[in-house]
């Protein structure tokens, strides 16, 4: 039991390492492509990496009908909403600032579930307040200029979160793995639909080959290894336990942006990120620890 919680817990660290990185990808992929594009040819990557899956995890025929596909037409909507505001964001912003703040779904997830009829408690509130500091300390400070590609980060944040409930009420009904290619693919093509639209003159072939290894990172790795562990590791891992570790994805933005792309956070920056990332784990703690002790009583 220790062991497969062990497994589970370095293979949801290598989940966040992975994301954390894919923020570096994401902008460097846009110095030949536009948002668009550029989601347009990872998501499709992305699916196309997990069909031979499909192969090896056979899903009831009752998991294969009408109600799949409704399933991934309004999961791979929400997921094109969330994608597009975040790869539009990193055209403005720094993908130390877009890992933290799209970090803020763990926040956002309970209080959008207030909407809902779900419930809360007060960490997630004391959680959210040191966050929305921390975001102050980060974009905010100076109102005449706030940062544009953070607004649309905070936004696609909500989207984030409104995924993870929307995926929360449809993973039970329907087989996961189906569940995820078919909300790539539905991403994929209005990605691809918009390209064509607005970003005709970059949304070509060369622009394309020139920025296959971002592509291959964000779609390979990113979406199809990454995704494929998060599924494997949850098995094992509580969902606030995971949700902890998971967070851990902004620090990895945060470095991958310093190493690779040169980017430096202020003394205030450097405060918001912090305050931001602690908020992120105290609206965890009391969910981690209730589980922990229900898990004793049963091991």
């Amino acid at each position: 039991m220790h062991s497969k919680k062990l497994q589970a817990d370095l293979m949801l660290l290598l989940v966040a390492i992975i994301w954390g990185f894919a923020f570096v990808a994401q902008r460097l992929g846009m110095e030949s492509l536009g948002p668009f594009g550029f989601n347009a040819l990872r998501f499709m990557l992305g699916a196309c990496s997990l069909l031979p899956l499909l192969l090896f995890f056979k899903a009831p025929s009752s998991h294969c009908n009408k109600r799949l596909l409704k399933s991934g037409l309004l999961a791979g909507g929400v997921l094109f909403a969330g994608a597009s505001l975040q790869q539009a964001g990193l055209v403005y912003t720094t993908a130390g600032n877009a890992g933290f703040i799209t970090g803020l779904y763990i926040i956002l997830v309970p209080v959008l579930g207030l909407l809902i009829g779900q419930t809360t408690i007060v960490n997630t509130w004391i959680g959210g307040l040191l966050a929305v500091a921390g975001l102050y300390l980060l974009s905010f400070q100076d109102l005449s200029t706030i940062n544009f590609g953070d607004i649309l980060e905070l936004l696609g944040a909500i989207c984030w979160a409104a995924h993870v409930l929307l995926i929360a009420k449809l993973a039970p009904k329907v087989d996961n793995l189906r569940l995820a290619i078919s909300q790539f693919i539905v991403c994929a093509i209005l990605s691809g639909l918009v390209a064509l639209f607005i970003e005709a003159d970059s949304f070509t072939v060369d622009n394309a080959l020139l920025s296959w290894a971002p592509i291959a990172y964000a779609g390979l790795i990113s979406v199809g290894i990454a995704y494929t562990l998060q599924i494997v590791a949850q098995k094992h891992a509580p969902p606030a336990h995971a949700a902890i570790i998971m967070s851990l994805e902004a620090v990895a933005a945060a470095f991958g942006g310093w190493l690779m792309l040169d980017e430096q956070f202020s003394t205030a920056g450097i405060a918001g990120c912090s305050f931001m990332l602690l908020g992120m784990l105290i609206s965890q703690l009391p969910a981690l620890r209730k589980r922990e002790k229900i898990n004793a009583k049963i091991d």
